[in-house]
Formats: C-alpha cells, structure tokens, sequence
C-alpha cells in the first residue's frame, strides 16, 4: 500500500479466507471493475480446477493489458511471481534444532492443499529424513485457533516430542497458548518453532524462534512487479531468502547434552542444503523467468 500510494493509486483490499471459490469470484469482480493490476498475496492451492478457473480469469485480463502478480507459488498461474522459499527456510530451521540436539519432533501444519503448507511441510520432513528422522504430523487449521487445537491433539502422543514445528506463526501462536494451558513448560518441556517472524511473535513469553522472512519488502517488491511493464513473454520471478532466528522458545532436549556449535558449511553442504552455517536460506534476489 505504501508502494501504491508512492504512485498515487488506490488499493482496494479484499481477504478471500483461503476459500478458492471466493477467489476465483473477486477476480471476476476487479476486472469488471477494470483494475490497473491485481495482487494475490498468499498461498497457491493444490488444485487443478482452481488452476484453471484462475487462468481463465486472469488470461483475459492480462491480455487486455491488465497486470498481474503473485506473492507465494502458484504453480501454473503464467504471471510474475515473489516467491518465498519456504522449502529451503523449512529445512535451515530443522537443522538448527537438530544442532540443538532434538530428535523428536512433531509439526503442525495447515490444510495440505495450499502450496506454502506443502512446501514447507516437505523442506522441514526432507531435513529431517537426511538424518535419518521422520516426525509426526498433526493437520489443524491454518489459523491461530488450528494451531491450539492440533497443539492439544500433539499432547495426547506417547511419548511426546521435545520439538514441534508449526508451519506458520499464527498457528505456533495457538500452539504456545495450549501447551501453556495445559501446563507444558516451553521450552523446558517441549521447544517450539514457527515460521514467517510476524512482529508479535519476538514480544511473547517466551519469544517465539521462527523463520523470518522480509515481508515488508516482499509486498514492496509484489507492487513494484504489478507497476513495470513485462520484458519479455516470460514471467518473472524474484525468490526471497529466509532466515532462522533462534529464540528462548527453543532449548536443547530435557537431559540433553549442550547443543554442539555448528560446523562449518563446506561447499558441497551449502549446493545440497542451501544454507550456511548461520542458517540462512540460499536464495537468487534477482528476477528469473518461469519454469
């Protein structure tokens, strides 16, 4: 918005609650309206009739002279994309907590059809799988109130995990309060991660570890790409790294030794893992076309 009004445009805001059919429907609606350009800003669905509900929308527009961009994956939409890596920053994550020296974990994730649930599902289990590691998996809802629930249905594993992972903040949100609620010391008991670095989350008690990813900048950079005319047929793409902030929500494991400093990342580690030793994520900043 603030990009928008350094050009002296109005933004029309809409949330569509993750519900596709609404989507697909406010599409129909901005164009009526005959919108200079259209931002969607979140996940991409799993899902083939929405995939082509959507071009069928945004086609049309685009070729009238409309433009289009995207924060997340959305993984056939032919338009220009902000991409967060969240497969890479999901995995830099686990393998700070297995340097913590965790090797029982849990995640919870949100509904499996948004992309950024999948990604980040995948990179987090994939880390974990290299070292021989498989987590358990409880599905809530993508919310705060998904999170507490999944976290309260965690509880219920025997034995139960030192370390879960919610694939968003919000959710870790809910999962602090449930632990919380039903007298699990985090993290003295039960470490817990999130991911996104949402502002409210360095304030909780304890302030919570996650993946910080540059969101203001990602908005920024989303506008920016709606404004520039296309230079090519090709859409663009512009990944954005991630980064890991440990915080006091995650320790080493009741009973466990001190957590060993990491190693240093060799070549060969930062090609395959795409992080260093500080784990961040490896990114390419600069526009690439579409694959």
């Amino acid at each position: 918005m603030r990009t928008a009004a350094e050009h002296g445009l109005l933004v029309m805001l809409a949330s569509t609650f993750r519900d596709p059919d609404r989507e697909i429907e406010y599409i129909a609606m901005l164009r009526a309206q005959r919108a200079r350009a259209i931002l969607l800003i979140g996940s991409g669905f799993e899902d083939r009739a929405w995939e082509r509900a959507m071009a069928a929308e945004l086609d049309p527009y685009v070729r009238a002279g409309g433009r289009v961009a995207v924060v997340s994956r959305h993984r056939s939409l032919r338009v220009d994309t902000v991409q967060p890596q969240n497969r890479e920053g999901a995995a830099a994550l686990a393998r700070a907590l297995l340097d913590l020296g965790h090797r029982d974990f849990a995640v919870l994730t949100g509904p499996r059809s948004l992309t950024t649930v999948a990604d980040r599902l995948a990179g987090f289990t994939g880390a974990l799988a290299d070292a021989g590691l498989r987590p358990r998996v409880v599905e809530g809802g993508f919310t705060r109130d998904g999170g507490y629930a999944a976290a309260t249905e965690l509880l219920r594993l025997d034995p139960r995990p030192t370390c879960v992972f919610a694939v968003t903040d919000v959710m870790a949100i809910g999962a602090l309060t449930a632990l919380r609620d039903h007298g699990v010391d985090v993290p003295g008991e039960v470490s817990l991660a999130g991911f996104d670095d949402i502002p409210i989350v360095a304030d909780l008690t304890p302030p919570l570890t996650t993946v910080s990813l540059p969101l203001d900048e990602m908005g920024e950079r989303a506008m920016r790409l709606a404004l520039k005319e296309p230079r090519a047929s090709r859409s663009r793409i512009e990944r954005i790294a991630g980064r890991v902030i440990l915080r006091a929500s995650t320790a080493p494991p009741p009973s466990a030794p001190a957590p060993r400093a990491p190693r240093p990342a060799s070549s060969a580690d930062r090609r395959r893992h795409g992080a260093s030793a500080e784990h961040r994520t490896a990114a390419d900043s600069s526009a690439a076309p579409a694959r």
